[in-house]
């Protein structure tokens, strides 16, 4: 089912095409959704945006695409109002027409994308030997969210975990280890994470107090890059263990995700610097092989270069990027490939991208994006952290989230005069508590920095996830209170004779729309704007419209729209990695 907004769009591409000749038909309509109820429901100003181009007042130019545009099975007569502004108001017939479609379509009726594109998501990226931070929250909840909504939309996409595992903190920290705790090299989990952090810590302040460990730590460096025995088993280990702690966060927020380390594309490193020197691209410089930018300059004007072979002969993090990149474009065969990070690594991927670029590696189809967002930062404007300054753990974060969610509820409860198990109020606890912290994040532009706040996300009121999850629980009461079942009921009974009810229609029928821009933009908070309009918009109709006590067919069609909106409420919060509950 055609999404309402691309059908007015291609009606009015149609009637430019017909009113000015076709060279006018690829023009944007500019529609939007009226602002104002009285306006309809859809406007477009185009008419004003033409004027010049076409030497006519907007107000002609409107008349005439009004006269060519063909809306008889969409819309009520297109009006024109002050200056050229062009307002349509869909027809209730189409808008029943549309819900009885979705009402027996299990997608709501959004069709997969024709032709879909294979498409590779990187993200979350934490360390290896380090404990996944709150800075990781990000980019794992952004990432996972940009990746559902491609699924859903049939794209073919490969989740990937670029995790920081290899480098010379690796022989900085095996070396430390054999000389404070030999077994953490040998036996399995010796060490809790924690305590390894704490390790990685101290080895690093050895490293850079005492210059005879800092040759100890470059020779392990070097057996770990000619694979001896020890040095790989150890890191071997180091890798695993850390592996394990990142899962049980991944399985935690219903993450998933395809490891592929910087250690992965170690044996394609030398055909980077190969290839770039063999296109004229590298320039030696201070005996470090670099590649000199375009529109990069330093503190004193000079031009930036992009090392990809150290002066040792090693090579660093973009060597690594431009390899990975390489790969999957080359035996990924991907399409479009999106990176989520930081917005502190915008420089380093549009240099990456610029280098690719200039290397002739990026096919002219595709489509390469570096996905940036802000810091989390506490309630006093500064970057999130615990009371002691340091860094707060991502499994702290999420402990108390579900802890702060499980004393609500059970306060709740206790003053309902209400009686739940222990496994119910668990069960509620940690999908609000975890739902809460995704919805927090992922309702922000992720662009900007936001505010973390326990009390604002956990909130029964404003755009949070618990509100967005009550909506939805309140109309699975509306089923249990009438003994409903929503699948029995006939989609031809729907009638709309109540502006909240037409509102709450057209609220439904928009969510391709918004799929569509998310997929395109990569923004998901619009999804969160979406649902939060659609619960507040049912809100509205609940409060003002009988449900069970109606009338027919006014209550069958009122249960029709009280089901659309719970399956569009729980597919658009599964896009964002949420959970829905049939009781709070």
């Amino acid at each position: 089912m055609t999404a309402p907004l691309a059908q007015l769009r291609d009606r009015f591409q149609a009637a430019l095409a017909a009113s000015f000749g076709p060279e006018w038909a690829g023009i944007d309509p500019l529609l939007v959704p009226a602002t104002n109820p009285k306006f309809g429901d859809y406007q477009s100003n185009v008419a004003m945006s033409l004027a010049k181009q076409l030497g006519q007042p907007p107000r002609a130019i409107a008349e005439t695409l009004v006269k060519n545009l063909n809306l008889t099975d969409l819309c009520e007569p297109a009006a024109i109002a002050g200056p050229g502004f062009i307002n349509l108001t869909l027809q209730p017939s189409y808008l029943v027409a549309q819900l009885q479609q979705l009402q027996t379509d299990a997608r709501l009726g959004i069709q997969p994308v024709s032709p879909p594109q294979r498409v590779i998501v990187d993200f979350s990226s934490p360390n290896i030997a380090k404990e996944m931070h709150v800075g990781h929250l990000r980019s794992t909840i952004i990432g996972d969210s940009i990746a559902r909504v491609l699924e859903f939309q049939g794209h073919e996409v490969l989740r990937l975990n670029h995790v920081g595992d290899w480098g010379t903190q690796f022989g900085m920290l095996i070396a430390f280890l054999q000389e404070q705790y030999p077994q953490a090299l040998s036996q399995p989990d010796a060490l809790d994470i924690s305590d390894l952090v704490a390790f990685y810590k101290q080895a690093k302040a050895h490293f850079d107090a005492d210059p005879s460990f800092q040759e100890t730590a470059r020779q392990r460096v070097v057996d770990l890059q000619s694979g001896e025995a020890t040095a790989r088993q150890a890191w071997q280990l180091l890798c695993d263990q850390s592996r394990r702690e990142f899962q049980k966060i991944y399985d935690r927020l219903d993450i998933q995700l395809e490891e592929r380390g910087e250690s992965f594309y170690n044996p394609y490193l030398p055909a980077i610097v190969e290839d770039l020197r063999r296109l004229g691209l590298l320039v030696e410089d201070q005996g470090a092989q670099c590649v000199f930018l375009e529109g990069f300059q330093n503190k004193e004007g000079q031009p930036l270069p992009l090392i990809v072979q150290k002066s040792d002969g090693g090579y660093n993090y973009a060597t690594t990027d431009l390899a990975a990149l390489r790969y999957r474009l080359g035996r990924d065969q991907a399409q479009r490939i999106i990176y989520v990070t930081d917005a502190g690594q915008a420089n380093h991927f549009a240099q990456v991208f610029q280098v690719a670029q200039r290397a002739g590696w990026l096919p002219v189809e595709a489509r390469i994006e570096h996905v940036p967002f802000g810091l989390v930062q506490g309630e006093d404007g500064k970057k999130l952290k615990t009371r002691a300054g340091d860094t707060v753990r991502l499994r702290d974060l999420l402990d108390e989230a579900v802890d702060r969610a499980r004393t609500d509820l059970t306060t709740r409860i206790a003053a309902e005069e209400r009686s739940e198990t222990p496994e119910f109020v668990e069960a509620v606890a940690t999908a609000v508590g975890l739902g809460a912290v995704k919805y927090a994040d992922l309702s922000q532009n992720r662009n900007s920095n936001y505010i973390f706040s326990f009390d604002k996300m956990l909130a029964l009121q404003g755009n949070t996830a618990p509100y967005l999850l009550y909506a939805y629980v309140r109309i699975q009461g509306i089923a249990r209170k009438g003994g409903i079942d929503f699948s029995q009921l006939d989609p031809v009974a729907a009638v709309l004779t109540e502006p909240t009810e037409r509102s709450l229609a057209k609220q439904v029928l928009q969510l391709g729309e918004v799929l569509d821009e998310v997929a395109r933009d990569l923004l998901p908070n619009r999804l969160c704007t979406y649902l939060f309009e659609l619960s507040q918009t049912f809100n509205q109709f609940y409060d003002r419209c009988p449900i069970l006590n109606a009338e027919e067919p006014q209550r069958t069609s009122r249960l029709l729209l009280c089901d659309l909106t719970a399956r569009t409420l729980k597919l658009g919060l599964s896009l964002l990695g949420i959970s829905v509950l049939e009781r709070m």
